[in-house]
């Protein structure tokens, strides 16, 4: 039993020394299933060229921006059990009797396009994909029966010999091991031998193969250790630390740098150990995970680790500056206190004094160690000082002094803030003690510290003690809320005399006069308001931070002044806490901010640490600047530990990135962040410029830094090209929304700033509002067209009103035209009324005269054929022969001057230039009419009687009956109708006719 308990021990031991942590850990963060909302298990882990993190989920695809989380399920719905990214840029995932990749579409959203059809039917059935390796432009995937290898898109399967455990890549070739087979390389379409000798074990299984140099490896497999590959041999490594930890399963395993490898274990949490398998750091759930599960290990391009676990993502911010150390186990401990003492690290906390074997040293943090409790010092600690070789603790409950891991009561009557050595040399004999109601002395008297008294009539709590070096008599002492005070004590309360005349009573020490206090107010030259004053000695003068800015004391004039120089650096910022470190840098509290005063550069910069934003115990900030790679600040759990000498060279790269644009009113996703193949080169072409209609025009943007480990410094100042009129001022929020765009050609532009004020460059988005229905391109096309048809239509109603106004006017014209004609028509009849008048009486005149000349004729006539007869008689009564033939003459010339047809021939041409040759006209219209008949026609035209023209024809009043009817009848006239008006027409219309 003995034996058993000495081996027992032994086994504890070594563990406890070889899974020593070092005090200061980094940065830990943890992301539940609440926070991400996916799935609990994570089994494997990448970053792709954006920066974006990428985890396989028991839900899906799992990504991080470093603001938004986003799942991408499966079709199946089924599990993601590996990933890579290709050098195509696209994520190949491995699930459940699934394989294939994600990459974005034209909206920029992840999809998810699977493998699983190019695969014979036969080939289909595989169960998980554990292992997705990518090599050459060849992607191959790992199941327990099958190894699938992607290739100028078709899919090659092998089987292996038994089944297929591992899978992976290193140094340029493809591994894989086969349970029967052993450790394979793929070799033009072929699995061939690779380590075919070395000390490899019967039966192992392989989780991770590392790269050591281009010509040596290592094999880290789950519980047979890890083992040394070169050529083709396998030598185990050596490493009691790594023969400790292969009980507790290694899942998986990957570089931290060039000497330390992370192993994430399933019982242990995450080991950092060195490539010969020393230990180097512990990751568990007492530092910080949220189990020691660990399924996958990851680092990112920042140097960071994100651990996959069981249940949950854990971040591990490994190569940042800012470190914590916990000096209680149980890490809720305030920090307040701090100072290093004969090789140990003493923190005082809410709770108690821890120390700290520290030994020699440069960066603080990563010494090993772990803090125990100091015996005796429960309670509130305050303040540490290092007085003459004495570690003195002022405590809540009075003043201790430290002695390794003791602390022995000095003074236990009253609550002490700290300490103020009344003398720059050493040994001091005065210490003046701030406490709750006060200031207190100390004297030391060649070996110890006793209380020898306090200032009377003193009773403010005097937490900030300083004094002036021009004046050594003089403690200047503050309070948060009763202003500012100047304490001058006697010459025998700060001298070197005699240690033995204090009174330990409390009193005035002997032989002295009592110690003044004196307030300083706004008759001082301070601030009217004695709230949140707090006195402090920066570079040899007092200066007093207050809210109208800083002040400083003028011990020639007794009066403090706005100081020009500090109020000119902190511009008002609000300070209330100073500390001066060794550089000359003046560390500064500002609200629950951090920051530096850096004096390292030609000209004061300030530089805020927003990683400790909040971090610190408000009121009661502590600040511990022991040199540039160790400075202390007290946090509302533990201390602080700053290497500000790398904080300021850390030079990750700051990129910022568009996560989404949604139109918020709807709440649709516009953009998903990607451009062409997993934002590779975040350049927008033309094609994908999204059109965005005007019922969408109120849109949000997402957009995020992956600088994973200093998210709490980035700030974002966003434009919209189109819109903006200027850049945004710089803030912390990682969103921007715009309302009821206007139709147009838009570009929104981010950009990241860190706490150093280096900027990201920018990125952009461009997308096109369009106009709404009735404001498009077509609706103008449609009012174009329906404009020239409503102008086509108001012409042709013009046209059609011009045509009916000049139809109108032409209406009216020719009704004013017919009026007008028949004012001419009744005019021209007047004219022809009063020219048939006066014709008529002209023809009436006329034919009276040719009546008369016809009455002439027939008289004439007449009175010849009675001379002719009375001469016919005579010759018939003369005898004389010679009388006979005169007779006979005369006869003869009387009857050649009665030839009727002479005269007519006459008369009808006197009757046609009279009557517009209407005989003329009636024998052309009636061609069979005689010259007897166009006599009676004449004669009738003329309107003449039967017996006036029985006279003129020489027939009688029967003929002229018969003439009349012959001519009717030629004429074709009804017995109705009036030959002398038949006659006076026909004259009429044919004198119309020729005019």
């Amino acid at each position: 039993m003995i034996h058993i308990a000495v081996f027992l021990f032994l086994v504890l031991f070594v563990q406890r020394l070889y899974a020593q942590n070092t005090i200061g850990l980094p940065e830990v963060v943890n992301y539940s299933k609440q926070t991400y909302h996916a799935g609990t298990q994570n089994w494997a882990i990448r970053q792709g060229r954006n920066g974006v993190m990428y985890f396989a989920n028991n839900e899906g695809l799992l990504t991080f921006d470093g603001i938004y989380w986003r799942t991408y399920p499966l079709p199946n719905k089924t599990k993601v059990r590996s990933l890579e990214i290709g050098a195509d840029n696209r994520i190949y995932i491995g699930g459940e009797n699934e394989f294939g990749y994600f990459t974005p579409d034209k909206r920029g959203v992840l999809h998810y396009v699977s493998l699983r059809n190019l695969v014979h039917e036969r080939d289909r059935s595989f169960a998980d994909i554990w292992n997705v390796a990518v090599l050459n432009g060849s992607v191959f995937f790992r199941a327990s029966n099958r190894i699938f290898v992607y290739e100028d898109n078709a899919v090659s399967v092998f089987s292996g010999g038994s089944h297929w455990r591992f899978m992976g890549v290193c140094n340029g070739i493809a591994v894989a091991q086969d349970a029967a087979s052993g450790l394979l390389r793929y070799d033009n379409g072929r699995w061939v031998p690779w380590i075919t000798a070395g000390e490899l074990p019967s039966e192992y299984l392989t989780t991770s193969l590392l790269s050591v140099d281009k010509e040596h490896a290592l094999l880290v497999t789950m519980d047979a250790g890890l083992y040394r590959l070169s050529g083709d041999r396998a030598t185990r490594l050596q490493s009691a630390f790594i023969d400790q930890v292969k009980s507790e399963r290694i899942y998986a395993a990957t570089r931290v740098n060039e000497k330390l490898i992370a192993l994430a274990t399933s019982l242990g949490g995450c080991y950092i150990v060195t490539n010969e398998g020393e230990f180097v750091h512990r990751f568990a759930r007492a530092d910080g995970l949220q189990n020691n599960n660990v399924l996958s290990v990851f680092r990112d391009r920042d140097k960071n680790l994100w651990l996959g676990l069981d249940n949950g993502i854990d971040f591990i911010a490994y190569d940042n500056a800012i470190k914590t150390m916990y000096p209680a186990a149980t890490k809720d401990e305030a920090g307040y206190a701090s100072l290093i003492h004969k090789g140990r690290l003493y923190v005082g906390t809410s709770n108690g004094l821890y120390s700290v074997a520290v030994g020699q040293f440069s960066d603080l943090s990563y010494v090993k160690g772990t803090f125990s409790f100091v015996a005796h010092s429960r309670g509130q600690v305050w303040g540490l000082s290092e007085i003459n070789g004495k570690l003195l603790m002022a405590h809540h409950e009075g003043i201790f002094e430290v002695e390794g891991n003791q602390a022995r009561p000095v003074e236990k009557r009253n609550g002490f803030w700290g300490f103020l050595p009344l003398s720059r040399i050493y040994p001091v004999t005065k210490v003046a003690v701030g406490n709750y109601n006060g200031i207190n002395f100390l004297e030391y008297n060649g070996s110890t510290f006793r209380p020898v008294g306090r200032v009377e009539g003193f009773d403010v709590a005097a937490r900030f003690l300083s004094t002036d070096a021009r004046e050594e008599n003089v403690i200047w002492t503050s309070h948060p809320y009763r202003g500012v005070y100047k304490v001058t004590l006697p010459d025998s309360e700060h001298s070197s005399g005699d240690p033995s005349g204090g009174d330990p009573s409390g009193g005035v020490p002997s032989g002295g006069a009592p110690s003044q206090a004196r307030l300083y107010t706004h008759k001082d030259g301070l601030p009217l308001s004695l709230n949140h004053n707090y006195i402090y000695k920066v570079k040899n003068k007092i200066l007093v931070a207050t809210e109208k800015g800083i002040y400083e004391y003028n011990a020639a004039t007794d009066r403090f002044t706005a100081s020009a120089y500090y109020n000119g650096i902190f511009q008002n910022l609000g300070v209330r806490y100073l500390k001066e470190d060794q550089a000359g840098n003046v560390w500064f509290v500002r609200g629950k901010e951090l920051g530096v005063v850096d004096m390292s550069g030609g000209s004061p910069k300030i530089i805020f640490l927003p990683e400790i934003n909040h971090k610190m115990v408000s009121g009661f900030e502590y600040i511990h600047p022991l040199n540039e790679e160790n400075i202390l600040i007290g946090g509302e759990k533990g201390i602080y530990h700053i290497n500000y000498k790398k904080y300021k060279q850390n030079k990750s790269r700051i990129a910022v990135q568009i996560s989404a644009m949604r139109s918020f009113g709807t709440d649709s996703l516009l953009f998903g962040g990607y451009f062409g193949e997993i934002n590779d080169l975040k350049k927008q072409t033309d094609e994908q410029i999204p059109r965005i209609t005007n019922r969408l025009n109120s849109v949000g943007f997402e957009f995020s830094s992956t600088l994973f480990s200093q998210q709490s410094s980035i700030e974002y100042a966003y434009f919209l090209e189109g819109f903006d009129s200027n850049w945004s001022n710089w803030s912390a929020r990682s969103a921007k929304e715009y309302t009821h765009l206007p139709p147009g050609h838009y570009t929104f532009k981010v950009k990241a700033r860190n706490n150093f004020g280096s900027e990201s460059e920018a990125a952009g988005y461009s997308f096109v509002i369009l106009p709404p229905w009735y404001q498009s391109i077509w609706a103008y096309l449609a009012y174009g067209v329906l404009i020239l048809g409503l102008a086509w239509l108001f012409y042709k109603w013009q046209e059609k009103r011009f045509l009916q106004q000049q139809q109108m006017h032409l209406e009216e014209q020719k009704r004013l035209q017919y009026l007008h004609q028949l004012e001419l028509e009744k005019n021209e009849k007047e004219i022809i009324k009063l020219k048939n008048e006066k014709l008529e009486a002209e023809i009436l005149h006329k034919n009276t005269d040719l009546a008369t000349s016809a009455m002439h004729l027939v008289q004439k006539a007449e009175l010849l054929s009675k001379l002719k007869t009375d001469l016919v008689k005579i010759t018939k009564s003369a005898e004389d022969d010679k009388i006979n033939d005169d007779l006979k003459k005369m006869i003869k010339v009387v009857g050649d001057e009665n030839k009727v047809d002479k005269d007519w021939g006459q008369f009808s041409k006197h009757f046609d230039s009279v009557h517009s040759n209407f005989l003329i006209a009636l024998k052309e219209k009636y061609p069979n009419l005689t010259a007897n008949e166009l006599k009676m026609a004449a004669y009738l035209r003329m309107n003449l009687s039967s017996k006036e023209i029985a006279q003129l024809m020489n027939i009688s009043l029967r003929g002229v009956e018969v003439s009349r009817y012959r001519l009717r009848k030629k004429l074709q006239l009804p017995t109705d109708v009036n030959m002398f008006n038949f006659f006076l027409g026909f004259h009429l219309d044919e004198s119309k006719e020729k005019a």
